[in-house]
C-alpha cells in the first residue's frame, strides 16, 4: 500500500455524531471523498437528512438517524442502523458537543451536567457501542479541543471540563482496546476555525484569538478535515492515544 492510499478509506464504514451542523459536515464529506460510507446521527432530522443528500450526491450510500447522544440506548441504536444498512462499522467520529461561556459562580448544577451529558458521557456510550461490534483495525476519533489543555478568555468550566475528561478518556480507552480488539483510539483537538460556532462569537474576541495565534488567523476548515481523515485512516495506524492539537500554535503557549 503506498503512502497516499493509506489515507484512503474505500469499503469502510463511518459513523458520525453531530452530522447536522458545523465541522460535522465537512467531517462527513471529507470521509465520503476518501471512499466511506456513513452513518450519520444527530438530533436536528432535516439538517442530518441534508447531510445525508449531500454525501449521497458524492456517490457514496448514507443514512441519516435521528440520535441524542446522553441516551446509551439511541447511541447503540446508531451503530446497530449502521449494521443493518452496511454490514459492518470501522471508523467512529465523536463529533456531537455544546458550549456555553458562563461565570463559574453563576452556572448551575443543570447547566453543569447538561455540558457533560453531551461532550463527555455522550462519547462514551458511542464508544462502548462502537467498540462492542467494530472489527480488528477500526479506529475512533474523538473531538476534543484546545481548551481541553488551557482556557481562555472566555468563562467555559463546563466545556473546558467536558474536554479535558474527553482527553482522558481517549487515552484509557487506547489502552484498553488497541491491543486486546484492536481499536484505536485518538482525538483530534481543535482550535478556533471557521464555522458556524465561530460565527456567533464577536469580532472582538476573533481578534484576541488571533492576536495570539503564531500563524496569525483562525483555521480553515480543509485544515481540520485533513488532520481528521489522518487520525481516522491507516495513515495513522502507530498512532492510539494521542491529542492532535490543529490550532495554529495556540497550545504551545
Amino acid at each position: 500500500m503506498g503512502v497516499i492510499d493509506r489515507f484512503r478509506l474505500d469499503g469502510r464504514v463511518a459513523v458520525i455524531t453531530g452530522a447536522s451542523s458545523g465541522l460535522g459536515v465537512g467531517f462527513a464529506e471529507t470521509l465520503a471523498e476518501a471512499g466511506a460510507d456513513l452513518v450519520l446521527g444527530a438530533r436536528r432530522t432535516e439538517r442530518l437528512e441534508e447531510t445525508a443528500e449531500m454525501i449521497r450526491s458524492l456517490g457514496r450510500r448514507a443514512i441519516a438517524v435521528r440520535t441524542d447522544v446522553v441516551d446509551p440506548e439511541q447511541c447503540s441504536a446508531l451503530v446497530a442502523a449502521g449494521i443493518a444498512a452496511f454490514g459492518h462499522v470501522d471508523v467512529l467520529i465523536n463529533n456531537a458537543g455544546v458550549g456555553t461561556a458562563k461565570s463559574a459562580l453563576k452556572e448551575s448544577p443543570l447547566e453543569y451536567s447538561a455540558v457533560l451529558d453531551v461532550n463527555l458521557k455522550g462519547a462514551y456510550w458511542m464508544a462502548q457501542a462502537f467498540a462492542r461490534v467494530a472489527p480488528d483495525g477500526s479506529s475512533i476519533v474523538n473531538i476534543a479541543s484546545i481548551l481541553g489543555f488551557r482556557p481562555f478568555s472566555l468563562p467555559q468550566a463546563a466545556y473546558v471540563s467536558s474536554k479535558a475528561g474527553l482527553i482522558g478518556l481517549t487515552r484509557d480507552l487506547a489502552a484498553q482496546w488497541s491491543g486486546r480488539k484492536g481499536i484505536r483510539v485518538n482525538a483530534l483537538a481543535p482550535g478556533y476555525f471557521e464555522s458556524e460556532m465561530s460565527d456567533q462569537f464577536k469580532p472582538s474576541f476573533i481578534e484576541s484569538v488571533i492576536a495570539t495565534t503564531p500563524v496569525g488567523r483562525i483555521g480553515r476548515a480543509e485544515e481540520i478535515n485533513a488532520a481528521l481523515l489522518f487520525l481516522a485512516s491507516d495513515a495513522s495506524s502507530y498512532c492510539t492515544g494521542i491529542v492532535l492539537p490543529v490550532d495554529g500554535g495556540i497550545s504551545m503557549y
